[in-house]
């Protein structure tokens, strides 16, 4: 469970938003109200293909992450330039851990520029610090 410090300390990147479980939850949700929940999913995605060992298993994460947002007319298809695109589909048939780089580092400026500050605006994260500042109240004022 979050505290309101810790709530307010979102604020500060998007990396803290990100390494955060309620943070992230209440980023995704946002995300979602704004039909661009791809883009975490595809860095959590590559943060967790980045930590795979085994070589059969990186092929085939490697092969799911493309399917999934990389391909032409993938289901959560994430928004790169043309030449990111390109090397990993070139590069697909032999993956390395470090195969999705330009492209997780693309999503993850545009989370950090763009998506990031709308969200530190939005009512949702409005309302959780709001929630958070009343719950501290009332711990410090039980009296009220």
């Amino acid at each position: 469970r979050s505290n309101a410090g810790e709530t307010m300390a979102w604020s500060e990147s998007v990396d803290t938003v990100l390494s955060n479980k309620a943070g992230l939850a209440a980023f995704r949700t946002f995300l979602k109200s704004e039909f661009s929940e791809e883009n975490v999913e595809f860095w959590l995605a590559c943060e967790d293909f980045k930590k795979t060992k085994s070589s059969t298993k990186i092929a085939l994460k490697a092969q799911k992450i493309y399917s999934d947002f990389i391909q032409a007319d993938a289901p959560k298809e994430i928004n790169i330039d043309f030449h990111t695109k390109n090397d990993i589909s070139q590069n697909i048939s032999e993956p390395t851990l470090s195969c999705f780089d330009a492209a997780q580092s693309s999503v993850y400026c545009l989370m950090a520029k763009d998506s990031f500050p709308r969200f530190l605006r939005s009512e949702v994260y409005k309302e959780l610090v709001k929630k958070h500042q009343d719950r501290n109240q009332k711990r410090w004022l039980p009296f009220l």
